[in-house]
């Protein structure tokens, strides 16, 4: 089989799934279990902040080192944000390796009141082709994603090894234009960025991933942004996007985001620093992390709040 690329001319939209979403963490007791107390505290934590809404279970969350039935638990209490918040959004990382699997977690997923999904491609094989690719994924949007739901593709391919084409993500928006939403573009790619803005317009949802790149994916017609950082600088992103909407510089602005992305970057993994950040800052609980990750060092932890305190 071999992709047949249509023209573009798709004009479907998600309009409610637009904004600032924090790829947020999981709050973990020190038993290494799920603190459901913890979820609904930060989901209110970032709405106060500015967020229209957060991705569960993504990279930041841990994803990949929950069981199915974990990340189902994490699903539904986060639903209590809705509470105080109804119109806040959620949205759900369920992709896996498995299909079998990708597809329980993204019916869990709209079962439970997900607003969307954002789904990584099979990254197991990393030679495969468009073909497959648009295979598997069609098979998750007809089996387990309802009409109306959102399906996002979720772009990393320094992780994954498996990159989305623009042929692809055609494909999938012309053969499921009332399903497959977008992309979580997680690339860090300018270039890609700006590919993605002059091919699809406003017709496929784009949310970068690179709190660097947030002004310059929206000037080439993104419709937001889901950032590990927007855990910790949620209000500069809401600046952006705000000042953005309202035709505004956003120069200034970005130029902290910049400096505080390189904050992040120099304290990898980002689910460790986050969480420590969260607690030494903003005074949430101390949640840990699961291995293989670990706790971040006293001494880096002082040093990145320093140094993020000179720029929010």
């Amino acid at each position: 089989m071999t992709l047949k690329v249509m023209p573009y001319r798709c004009s479907m939209s998600f309009t409610d799934l637009v904004g600032v979403f924090a790829a947020a963490v999981t709050p973990l007791k020190s038993d290494d279990t799920v603190d459901s107390e913890g979820i609904p505290a930060l989901l209110d934590f970032l709405a106060r902040r500015g967020c229209h809404g957060a991705l569960l279970l993504g990279t930041t969350g841990e994803g990949p080192s929950f069981a199915p039935e974990e990340r189902i638990a994490v699903m539904r209490i986060a639903t209590q944000v809705r509470q105080s918040y109804p119109d806040f959004r959620l949205l759900a990382g369920t992709g896996t390796s498995s299909l079998t699997e990708t597809l329980a977690l993204t019916r869990a997923a709209f079962d439970l009141g997900m607003d969307g999904v954002v789904v990584l491609p099979p990254y197991y094989y990393r030679k495969v082709t468009d073909d497959g690719l648009f295979t598997w994924f069609a098979q998750v949007l007809r089996q387990a994603v309802p009409e109306g739901g959102a399906l996002f593709g979720y772009h990393i391919p320094s992780a994954t090894g498996v990159p989305f084409s623009l042929d692809l993500l055609s494909c999938l928006k012309e053969s499921f234009p009332t399903r497959f939403a977008g992309i979580k573009d997680s690339s860090g790619d300018a270039e890609f960025a700006r590919q993605l803005g002059e091919r699809f317009g406003r017709d496929l949802l784009v949310l970068t991933g690179n709190d660097r790149l947030f002004s310059l994916a929206l000037e080439n017609q993104a419709s937001g942004c889901i950032t590990a950082m927007a855990n910790v600088i949620s209000p500069l992103l809401r600046g952006v996007w705000d000042a953005y909407q309202k035709g505004q510089i956003t120069s200034s602005i970005q130029q902290q985001l910049n400096v505080a992305r390189d904050v992040m970057e120099r304290y990898p993994p980002a689910p460790p620093l986050l969480k420590a950040l969260l607690t030494n800052v903003y005074g949430l609980p101390a949640w840990a992390v699961r291995p293989p990750l670990v706790p971040i060092s006293p001494v880096n932890l002082q040093q990145a709040a320093q140094e993020l305190a000179e720029v929010v």
